[in-house]
């Protein structure tokens, strides 16, 4: 009989995460794909392992006795892979990270950068989105978010200080209008909006207790922040953006930081990964990296 570890790995993530889909991308192979090997596992052990309904994927009797038997023998091999991966040299292989678009500007692409000139055998894709992605049904080895973003099943390592964002505007447009004291002032500035993928647009909270501002939907909208930056800095109104794409202009004069007490904070940067005990000692060593910058900056 050949060997059946494939299909009694697969079976296991399946069992673990209640969902092909999830277990198909943490085994790297498309859901048909997955769905074959259980269909061919079933078959050939002659007993149904797992219960399908439309909503879920739990297993039967039959497959919980031999996920508690499977589960202890699957931790040794990962184990035994991941000591030897402790003697390899040099990491090899490739990272997927997702993360909002200005961690993976000013924090991943100089990390990333270092990483590979140290470890020239991995290769990084950086992937940024908005959204909060199902990192492991999205195929990602790790992604970032910000505090209480980052999903409670998932293992985190800080990687950077807490950060906010800010209201600016050009010194032009204010001799034009009077600065805003108050964020209810802002119903009487031209707010360049930003939209989301959606077709919702960005909300502009604050750090302070304050009455809900509805904003006017904005003569300016993007769907970019440094777009908005530079409509900004061409006098189009108040922009409201993450603190770094403005960090320059702020400091040359080129913008003026607005509403600043009241500039809501973001939390640090956490990079997460899924809880399990085997990791590539690529994204091991990443981690690694990543762990070090954020005690630089702490």
């Amino acid at each position: 009989m050949r060997s059946l570890l494939p299909e009694l790995e697969l079976f296991a993530a399946i069992a673990r995460h209640g969902n092909f889909g999830r277990a198909a991308a943490e085994r790297k192979v498309s859901t048909s794909m997955a769905s074959q090997g259980m269909r061919k596992l079933e078959d050939q052990l002659g007993v149904v392992l797992l219960r399908r309904t439309t909503r879920s994927v739990a297993p039967t009797a039959a497959g919980a006795e031999l996920l508690a038997s499977l589960e202890p023998g699957l931790r040794q091999i990962q184990d035994a892979v991941e000591r030897v991966n402790l003697h390899r040299g040099t990491p090899i292989g490739s990272l997927r990270i997702n993360a909002p678009a200005p961690i993976a500007q000013f924090l991943l692409a100089p990390l990333a950068a270092r990483f590979t000139r140290d470890h020239p055998d991995v290769a990084i894709e950086i992937v940024a989105e908005a959204a909060l992605q199902d990192i492991v049904l999205e195929g990602f080895d790790a992604g970032v978010r910000f505090g209480n973003d980052v999903p409670q099943d998932m293992v985190a390592v800080r990687i950077g200080n807490a950060q906010r964002y800010a209201i600016v505007a050009s010194p032009d447009y204010l001799d034009r209008r009077e600065p805003p004291l108050t964020p209810r002032d802002l119903v009487r500035h031209e707010c360049i909006r930003r939209s989301f993928p959606g077709g919702s647009l960005q909300t502009w909270a604050f750090q302070r207790r304050t009455a809900k501002v509805e904003l006017p939907p904005g003569r300016i909208v993007v769907n970019d922040a440094q777009i908005a930056v530079n409509a900004a800095l061409a006098g189009g109104g108040l922009a409201y953006v993450h603190e770094k794409y403005v960090e320059r202009e702020i400091a040359e004069g080129c913008l003026v930081r607005l509403l600043e007490t009241w500039s809501p904070g973001i939390g640090a940067p956490y990079l997460y990964y899924p809880r399990q005990r085997y990791l590539s000692a690529a994204l091991r060593t990443f981690i690694d990296l990543a762990r070090e910058k954020g005690r630089a900056e702490n």
